[in-house]
């Protein structure tokens, strides 16, 4: 996973608000397999970014690579 990647959560996450198959986009990696994501609504406002690591993260592919 790399800066820009879209992912998913594998997990839910109730203490933040985050479920299952919510889709976000990483903006930061601060560590080997820990990454700055951010969550944003259809118009592109922000509604969370929350430190998570990689086994958390699912990378979607949108093309074949």
């Amino acid at each position: 996973m790399q800066l820009l990647d879209i992912i998913a959560l594998l997990k839910y996450l109730p203490d933040i608000g985050l479920y299952c198959g919510q889709v976000g986009t990483i903006v930061e990696e601060y560590e080997a397999g820990v990454f700055e994501v951010e969550f944003s609504d259809p118009t592109g406002r922000a509604y969370a970014i929350e430190t998570l690591t990689k086994n958390k993260l699912m990378l979607l592919h949108y093309q074949k690579r």
